[in-house]
């Protein structure tokens, strides 16, 4: 009787024990077979937009722009270059800067812009002489300035100058303001800045024609790469103009352009930035001649004369010549061909062979 029962208490201890180490029962449900699927490829990247090239042309650089602008009249604005009125404001911005000497061996600049549209602050402004009015009028320009000579105020009246100026001027003077901090670092007469939005008000009001008439043609050709065929090589390049004004131009190959210094440090923009640099480097020869006791100068700006000319690390003698005020420069090669510039902004320096001097290598 004893072994009978001990043998039905293994038997439930065994089953008991089958249980607990889960062993499967009929009531268990059998595991889902995993489903196959085949692997997803990663979506394609989309593709880059091609970047929308305005349909006109900048007639000053032969660069693309909005049609709207291409038949605008520029501006023009006389700019101080004093070491003292350094840094100028908005000057990397212009398409054409003509560089020329003034009294007592300083320099001046005249600063052209196809549209100031997109130029925030500009100047310093300062006075007119007659043969930077000379090379606005070769452009159509609207002429900016702040004073002027006597001989040049004569010009402005006879030549009948569209222009806007901060010192004699009416409505036109209130486009004009002093800077206060220029005031204290640079002095007052280094001061006087406009801009490019009050430029525009003013233009907005009708008192000033801001188209060419039919017919106005720059007639300047423009290529993609103007380096000149058969050019030396000209990547440093030094113009001195005076004792006290000398211009540096480097050529970077990575920009494609001739990087500027002056005052023996880099010439960079107060307003922007950025340094100042030029596609193409022109320098024209042609006579000056002292008028006065101050010193102030005439310089021929019309007929012809030699020069150089520098892209792409390379210079080639050229031939400039002028009808008259109101025409515009016309380039050639020795050879009498017409010149084709680089498309981009240019750095004119006008300057005479008996007091300045050309260096590159």
């Amino acid at each position: 009787m004893k072994k009978r029962t001990l043998a039905i208490l293994l038997a439930a201890l065994m089953i008991l024990s089958l249980a607990g180490c889960g062993g499967k029962t009929e009531t268990d449900p059998d595991p889902e077979p995993e489903e196959k699927t085949d692997p997803v490829p990663p979506p394609e990247p989309e593709p880059e937009p091609e970047p929308e090239v305005p349909e006109g042309v900048n007639p000053l650089t032969g660069e693309p722009m909005e049609p709207e602008y291409e038949n605008l009249r520029p501006i023009a604005i006389m700019m101080n270059n004093l070491k003292a009125a350094q840094p100028q404001l908005g000057i990397s911005q212009a398409d054409i800067v003509y560089e020329v000497p003034v009294e007592g061996g300083i320099t001046r600049m005249l600063c052209l812009y196809q549209t100031v549209d997109d130029v925030e602050i500009l100047g310093s402004v300062r006075s007119a002489r007659p043969y930077f009015v000379e090379l606005a009028l070769g452009h159509d320009a609207v002429y900016v300035h702040a004073g002027g000579s006597q001989e040049a105020y004569s010009n402005l009246k006879s030549w009948k100058v569209d222009r806007m100026d901060g010192v004699r001027g009416g409505e036109d003077a209130k486009i004009f303001w002093r800077d206060p901090d220029r005031r204290k670092s640079n002095g007052y007469e280094h001061s006087l800045i406009t801009s490019g939005e009050n430029i525009l008000e003013y233009l907005g009001k009708g008192k000033i024609r801001t188209e060419h008439e039919s017919g106005w043609n720059y007639l300047q050709a423009f290529a993609e790469d103007g380096t000149p065929v058969g050019g030396e090589t000209a990547e440093h390049v030094k113009v001195r103009f005076s004792a006290y004004k000398i211009g540096t131009f480097d050529y970077d190959p990575a920009a494609g352009k001739y990087l500027v210094g002056q005052y023996g440090k880099e010439h960079v923009d107060g307003s922007t930035g950025d340094q100042v640099s030029a596609t193409n480097l022109l320098v024209l020869k042609t006579s000056t001649a002292v008028l006065d006791g101050v010193g102030r100068l005439r310089v021929q700006t019309t007929g012809e004369g030699e020069g150089m000319f520098f892209c792409g690390g390379k210079t080639v003698p050229i031939r400039w010549s002028r009808k008259d005020r109101n025409s515009v420069f016309a380039y050639t090669l020795e050879d009498g061909s017409s010149l084709a510039l680089g498309q981009g902004n240019s750095y004119v320096c006008i300057l005479s062979p008996k007091v300045s001097s050309v260096e590159f290598e």
